[in-house]
């Protein structure tokens, strides 16, 4: 993989970037064509290494072409017959927030971003994946969606650090553009600071957003949090388990309409309190990744235990999947499906 050194690849895989779109002449269809990647074959495995140029010429030259492979992209139930759910998410760099551990750029390379969520797409049990439109944009032109959960990340707009970080508008995917597009669900998040007027605002239009994709039926993904900024100025959100049980009672409760609501929530930081916390609501839930550590096997253990939980339908995890310490993402990606 191109670019920063954090967590690149001990092996070489199948990224799952199955070919660009190509740019039609005359009448000609739109087809499949390898032309915006590079095979290279080692063994029964290979890898696929995206051509940002040949991304950028299809772009300037031919943008009708994200909307016809949306269009014709294969789909699939939100479930399957297994009723689990394993999202990799990637919207944090819209956010501004590109750090991974101590690599404050490590999702700034775009085409390594692109090649780590290829692979992740590309491994067995992975249903698909959350991102903004520039990422979902790309994916569909390497013709990665096809038959996958493709999540649209709505509210981008409380910048990381930003004086009005938790006046969180929807920058990201309307409602009517997850519906267009034919993608499956939408995510967004809700931080709620008690001293601070800007959440009111986040919690009124997260129950318009709620209302929207509920009138579409289709479901919607709300991340909340209890946070606080600290002496430095510093937003963090509070696990603790009285923290997050309040967060899943407001979001549980806001707009018209439950029915196509999904709670995407944290571990307490005592996973002993998480079953008491989840008793809180009957909405499905799935759980997030975090903040990247090193101790990434005591990440698993708290997943795990939690997904015995009988609201705990499955993951939505990023940065600890795509960038590990090791730098192996496969084997992070098959550990976390493994959990399910």
């Amino acid at each position: 993989m191109a670019g920063r050194k954090r967590g690149a690849p001990d092996e070489t895989y199948d990224t799952g970037c199955h070919g660009m779109i190509e740019q039609p002449s005359g009448s000609e269809p739109v087809t499949e064509t390898p032309t915006g990647t590079t095979e290279t074959s080692t063994g029964t495995t290979g890898t696929t290494t995206v051509d940002v140029s040949e991304l950028v010429r299809l772009r300037t030259q031919y943008p009708e072409a994200i909307a016809e492979a949306a269009a014709r992209r294969p789909r699939r139930p939100l479930l399957d017959d297994s009723g689990r759910l394993m999202i990799v998410a990637a919207d944090h760099p819209a956010r501004g927030a590109l750090g991974v551990g101590g690599d404050r750029m490590a999702m700034a390379n775009r085409a390594d971003l692109l090649e780590r969520l290829c692979l992740a797409l590309s491994r067995p049990g992975v249903d698909g994946v959350l991102a903004t439109a520039d990422i979902l944009d790309d994916l569909l032109l390497l013709g990665a969606l096809d038959g996958k959960v493709v999540m649209g990340s709505m509210n981008r707009g409380g910048l990381q650090g930003a004086v009005f970080e938790l006046d969180d508008r929807f920058t990201g995917h309307r409602a009517e553009d997850i519906e267009r597009l034919n993608f499956d669900a939408g995510k967004l998040l809700l931080r709620i600071d008690y001293d601070d007027p800007g959440s009111l605002t986040t919690l009124e239009t997260t129950a318009r957003a709620i209302d929207d994709m509920a009138a579409r039926k289709l479901p919607l993904f709300v991340e909340p949090f209890i946070s606080r900024r600290g002496e430095d100025g510093k937003l963090r959100n509070d696990l603790s388990a009285e923290a997050v049980t309040k967060s899943i009672a407001i979001a549980s409760g806001l707009g018209g309409t439950s029915a196509y609501t999904w709670l995407k929530l944290p571990v307490t930081d005592n996973p002993d309190d998480m079953a008491e916390v989840m008793e809180t609501s009957t909405l499905p839930a799935v759980l997030l990744g975090g903040e990247v550590g090193d101790d990434q096997d005591g990440a698993y253990e708290k997943w795990r235990g939690a997904l015995q939980l009988p609201t705990v339908r499955g993951l939505v995890v990023g940065r600890s999947l795509l960038y590990p310490a090791d730098g192996d993402v496969a084997a992070a990606v098959d550990t976390a499906v493994g959990l399910l």
